[in-house]
């Protein structure tokens, strides 16, 4: 952050760049995240934004500032895990 201005020098903090809701919902309904081989269950989903919630590198409550994901849409992937360093949050499912 730029302490004369207060602006942020992340592009994706600025307004113009934020994710919405409507675009998030979008990308969960391709097909791609609904199938069960690329996918964790809804339970397991569940737990994963949870665990992210109470994280202090959740910003807005969509970015993760450990990799810049989105985690709406990076937690629903079995593939991926939690960045954060010494094992993060969640883990991949393999």
């Amino acid at each position: 952050m730029n302490r004369m201005t207060g602006e942020s020098g992340c592009k994706g903090c600025r307004e113009e760049y934020k994710v919405t809701g409507a675009q998030i919902e979008r990308l969960l309904a391709s097909p791609m995240f609904s199938s069960p081989e690329l996918v964790v269950s809804n339970e397991i989903y569940e737990q994963r934004l949870a665990a992210c919630a109470a994280c202090p590198k959740l910003v807005s409550g969509v970015t993760c500032q450990a990799c810049g994901c989105i985690i709406p849409v990076v937690a629903k992937l079995k593939q991926r895990g939690c960045p954060l360093p010494g094992g993060g949050l969640w883990q991949a499912v393999v």
